[in-house]
């Protein structure tokens, strides 16, 4: 017998005291209601009306028991909503993948505009790699993550919008190209400075595929986690740097020229389990492209081409 569905039948013939109202009320015929009324009488084991031709009153039983059935139908009522909050995740915790190149500021953004967006949900930030996000989207560790393209959009992720953003070469400032408005990738030459290839493998190989189709082969790959002793190693001569323009601002003598033609870009989406949408991931996405593309990044086919000011992230995945 479901207990709480029962219990609600007995408020209703207890406010109404009448068979008649209360099915009415309840939207059923009234016989029905007599039944399981009754049935709830042979499991509680304690008689709750008294029945007569003109009137229908609470025995002593019913009257005991009615403000406990009452709380509890109410915190039935209590639990459904809450769960209801819980599965929609309008409430709870959302595990979230931030790369390790979204500066601070950006970072202190997206908290915000997330929580303006999901007051009742807790954001927990794991600062990792596109490749462990994707291990830890797909082994449910994640809720929602921050990937670099490319990556596998048929391995069960929702995608949310691509944002994009046009990539320079960091060089010292002394250096002869530094004099250029923009540089030609085939006028580079030597080594370059890249992110470690396990931290985003498809992007490291897009990227070196895009150098050597624009005339870039170079002769040296220097994976740099770290941006200091990224800028360091361009500092030495040793190489140069793929950039979005935070680089050289790290270092007074460094500088950042676009790309003719812009022909390498960095794009990034959020993501989330296919099969796992919610408010909170919802939430999560448009808080992403509201403070990224505030950062200098643009949506995929939107305008947009020059290296902006305030960069959204280091490069360094």
């Amino acid at each position: 017998m479901d207990l709480v569905r029962h219990l609600r039948y007995f408020l209703a013939v207890a406010e109404e005291l009448h068979f008649g109202r209360a099915a009415q009320r309840l939207g059923m015929a009234q016989p029905p209601l007599s039944q399981r009324i009754q049935r709830l009488e042979r499991e509680l084991g304690v008689r709750l009306f008294d029945r007569s031709a003109r009137a229908v009153a609470l025995t002593e039983g019913g009257r005991l028991l009615l403000a406990e059935a009452r709380e509890l139908v109410e915190r039935a009522e209590r639990l459904r909503a809450l769960a209801g909050q819980v599965a929609r995740g309008e409430i709870g915790t959302v595990r979230a993948g931030i790369l390790p190149d979204l500066g601070g500021g950006v970072i202190a953004a997206l908290v915000a505009a997330f929580r303006a967006r999901c007051a009742g949900v807790e954001l927990e930030l794991h600062e990792i790699t596109t490749a462990e996000q994707q291990r830890g989207l797909a082994e449910r560790r994640l809720d929602v993550g921050i990937l670099r393209h490319p990556f596998d959009v048929h391995s069960g992720l929702a995608l949310g919008p691509v944002l994009v953003r046009d990539l320079g070469v960091a060089l010292p400032a002394r250096h002869p190209l530094a004099e250029r408005e923009e540089i030609g990738l085939a006028e580079l030459s030597g080594g370059l400075v890249l992110f470690p290839r396990q931290a985003a493998p498809a992007l490291h190989d897009e990227l070196l595929t895009g150098c050597a189709r624009h005339g870039f082969t170079p002769a040296e790959v220097h994976p740099a986690s770290n941006p200091e002793f990224a800028a360091g190693l361009v500092l030495s001569g040793a190489a140069v740097a793929l950039d979005d323009g935070s680089l050289a601002g790290r270092h007074p003598d460094l500088v950042t020229r676009p790309l003719r033609g812009a022909p390498l870009t960095l794009r990034t989406s959020p993501v989330w389990p296919a099969d796992r949408p919610t408010a909170a991931t919802a939430a999560f996405a448009a808080a992403v492209a509201e403070v990224l593309c505030a950062a200098g990044m643009r949506r995929a086919g939107g305008a947009g081409g020059t290296l902006h000011p305030r960069p959204v992230s280091e490069f360094w995945v």
